[in-house]
């Protein structure tokens, strides 16, 4: 049963998960989907500060000042600059998060410039790599219209109230393999033994993100659907 929500508390929607070999229901947090739990909203009592000036916000903008850069040395053909930025972007990528969950520098401005800096890494690197014709157009495509069906639900779920969801670990999974993906990608362009090499592992790893990436918004909507039927409704203009 239900319990009513006393003044200036969060509401918590009850969540259940069916045991369909045992036949039982109980509550949870999590709803489980081909063997992977969704979350259907965030960890109650998560704090997260209103801080600018911190050590992950400062990682991730210097992230977003290599992005310029690194499109001006894939365009004109500078692979080893390309190469090591693209590296030092994945390093700080892990480095911002790790940090701000061991040391509670998590913040909202990190909670923005963090996935910002993925996707912009992400789409230049395709524009830059299609317009080499190191990799097919169709590919660009694919995953573009992935972050535009994203974007899409996100619009949605903020027209019904709701600020947005958890960033899942499946999502991570696939960002994490096409920022892999990428150098790998680049170096298989040289005519030598290393693009021989570079060029099954970089296409390994692009496939894996392509997967996953949309796999997570089969996971997305599963959890914005949850989290949609057991919230009140509202509608902003």
């Amino acid at each position: 049963m239900g319990r009513v929500c006393q003044r200036g508390e969060a509401p918590q929607w009850s969540r259940v998960v069916i045991d369909a070999a045992a036949g039982r229901q109980h509550p949870a947090r999590f709803v489980t989907l081909w063997g992977v739990d969704v979350e259907q909203q965030p960890a109650a009592g998560h704090e997260v500060s209103g801080r600018l000036l911190t050590l992950p916000n400062a990682l991730s903008v210097l992230r977003l000042v290599g992005l310029p850069v690194f499109l001006w040395a894939i365009v004109a053909e500078r692979d080893v600059l390309a190469l090591v930025i693209l590296l030092l972007s994945g390093l700080t990528d892990y480095l911002d998060g790790k940090i701000a969950r061991r040391f509670n520098m998590e913040s909202r401005l990190g909670q923005f410039l963090d996935p910002i800096a993925d996707r912009l890494y992400i789409v230049t690197t395709l524009v830059g790599l299609a317009w080499r014709d190191i990799i097919p157009v169709w590919l660009v495509v694919v995953l573009l219209l992935r972050d535009v069906v994203m974007a899409v639900m996100l619009l949605y779920l903020r027209h019904r109230g709701q600020v947005g969801m958890p960033v899942h670990f499946v999502g991570k999974a696939a960002t994490f393999n096409l920022l892999y993906a990428f150098p790998f990608l680049l170096l298989a362009d040289r005519d030598d033994w290393v693009g021989r090499l570079a060029e099954p592992i970089g296409w390994g790893f692009a496939w894996w993100g392509v997967a996953l990436y949309w796999f997570a918004v089969v996971l997305y909507a599963v959890q914005a659907r949850l989290v949609l039927e057991r919230s009140p409704r509202v509608v902003l203009p």
